[in-house]
């Protein structure tokens, strides 16, 4: 998945702006978010400029969230992960883009897509925390994808009626 261009919310959309700390309490996983920093895109003749700006205007979808934390007297916010994307070559991934957040982030996320009910989260579960690893359309696709991708601690899990935050609606 690249992000040639970053799909904007279709006007008049009245899309929520969250910060990260909405983003982790309130969103399911499987969520397909749009983050930015409210800077301008700058021309694409500018390489370097294009690249700093799309490192912090792209579009990821929730795969993980973690509560705080503390390592010796360190104190660490919650924090969540996007997937970017995968490169493969061949079928075989060779990049896995993944991008880690605090709640204390500066950037806003607007949703672009909430896992509809029906659709299925194949999880990973290790150490009390779930990871998404792919949401399929149905129980039966997620049994084939997990059939060909084996992980331990696999989980399916059926996303349910009403999990959508009411305040955002079904689909931004």
């Amino acid at each position: 998945m690249t992000n040639a261009s970053i799909p904007a919310p279709a006007a008049g959309a009245g899309v929520a702006v969250l910060d990260g700390q909405a983003v982790h309490d309130s969103l399911p996983l499987g969520t397909l978010l749009r983050y930015f920093d409210g800077t301008p895109q700058p021309p694409a003749r500018f390489t370097r400029k294009m690249r700093a700006w799309k490192n912090r205007n792209s579009t990821g979808r929730l795969i993980e969230k973690s509560p705080p934390s503390a390592i010796g007297s360190s104190r660490y916010p919650a924090s969540f992960v996007l997937h970017e994307g995968t490169y493969t070559s061949d079928g075989t991934p060779i990049i896995v883009m993944r991008c880690h957040y605090f709640v204390t982030t500066d950037l806003n996320f607007e949703i672009l897509e909430l896992p509809q009910p029906g659709m299925v989260r194949v999880l990973t579960r290790w150490n009390g925390k779930d990871e998404l690893q792919h949401l399929a359309s149905d129980m039966a696709a997620a049994e084939i994808w997990a059939e060909r991708h084996r992980y331990s601690n696999l989980v399916l899990e059926p996303v349910e009626d009403g999990e959508a935050p009411a305040q955002f609606g079904r689909a931004a």
